[in-house]
């Protein structure tokens, strides 16, 4: 008898999506064009459409052979619940770090700076979309580090976090109407990708 592969739809648009408009939600905040208790308005989010979703559009980019794409929505999604968790658990008194929740946030911030970096090389076999929303990541992390440890105001890690969220719109546009249009409505810009491989 033979075995068909089965065949799924693109989970990337999906997991990009749910990346920018949580992350746009927080750094509305972050950069201080929202009043500060809005900022809490992302826990929800961040536990449903940028953790949630993004984790289950990870799951389907295995099944899809993609591993760079299973892991970057997978981790990402984690991320969001985590920190949404983090806040959440904070509010009920459940965690207490004392006079060292903002270091403690920043150590987060840290760790995934580290694997945001050799996500952002990875990118260069991929397009030039995902460059802008790594990249851009990339220096919102830094910024963010920083601002964490008390070295700056969170207002430039906010301003970077909404480029990264236009940017990871932008990508998951480009994953929707590409496709549905046939042809480059919004150019990604291939950059030695391999066939049939690593496509988010």
């Amino acid at each position: 008898m033979e075995i068909r592969e089965s065949s799924i739809a693109d989970p990337g648009p999906l997991g990009l999506a749910a990346f920018a408009l949580t992350t746009f939600i927080l750094s509305m905040s972050n950069a201080h064009f929202v009043p500060s208790e809005m900022g809490a308005l992302f826990v929800p989010l961040g536990l449903f459409y940028g953790g949630m979703c993004q984790v289950l559009a990870g799951m389907w980019e295995f099944k899809k052979n993609n591993t760079f794409g299973a892991t970057a929505f997978t981790t990402y999604g984690a991320f969001w619940i985590g920190l949404s968790t983090t806040v959440l658990l904070e509010t009920l008194d459940v965690l207490n770090f004392g006079s060292f929740g903002h270091e403690a946030i920043g150590l987060y911030l840290i760790a995934f700076t580290v694997f945001n970096t050799y996500m952002l090389i990875g990118t260069f076999r991929i397009s030039n979309a995902l460059v802008a929303v790594f990249a851009c990541l990339e220096v919102t992390f830094i910024l963010l580090d920083l601002a964490e440890f008390g070295i700056i105001s969170s207002v430039p890690g906010g301003v970077f976090g909404l480029i990264t969220a236009a940017c990871a719109w932008y990508a998951s546009a480009a994953g929707v109407l590409n496709p549905l249009y046939g042809r480059a409505l919004l150019p990604t810009g291939p950059r030695g990708q391999l066939p049939g491989k690593n496509k988010l």
